[in-house]
């Protein structure tokens, strides 16, 4: 099986200069843990939720917040997220895709046409992939 079949295609993208509190709340509102970062049509990086809690001020929404705590929900998407990203394509196999997500230890691959971004593969679509298989 390819890529193709298991990607999700209905991919979320955020411009370089979106700042985290959005990145943040799409995240929380989508149920999803990745947002691609999308310049002009061009894929230019990709922002997990982890980035976005690395980012994040452990203060914020506590007693102790201050001005600079806050301050950092308006970071731009560009400052937090992983540029150049590995991506794959449509007609790569499925187990090819996984060994990059283990031999990269990432969650996530886009998934291009040429310089088209048309999907995303996840841990999630890999795992519901091989358990359904299995």
């Amino acid at each position: 099986m390819t890529v193709d079949g298991i990607m999700t295609r209905e991919v979320v993208t955020v411009a370089p200069d979106t700042a985290l509190s959005d990145v943040r709340s799409q995240l929380h509102t989508g149920g999803f843990r990745h947002l691609l970062v999308v310049d002009e049509g061009t894929l230019v990086g990709v922002i997990s939720d982890r980035d976005v809690l690395r980012a994040l001020s452990p203060f914020l929404d506590t007693y102790n917040e201050e001005h600079r705590d806050v301050r950092t929900l308006s970071r731009p998407a560009h400052e937090i997220m992983r540029a150049d990203p590995l991506t794959v394509t449509p007609g790569m196999d499925v187990e090819e895709a996984a060994a990059l997500v283990l031999d990269h230890s990432i969650s996530s691959l886009p998934v291009v046409e040429g310089d088209e971004l048309i999907g995303i593969v996840t841990t999630k679509d890999l795992l519901r992939h091989y358990t359904n298989e299995g």
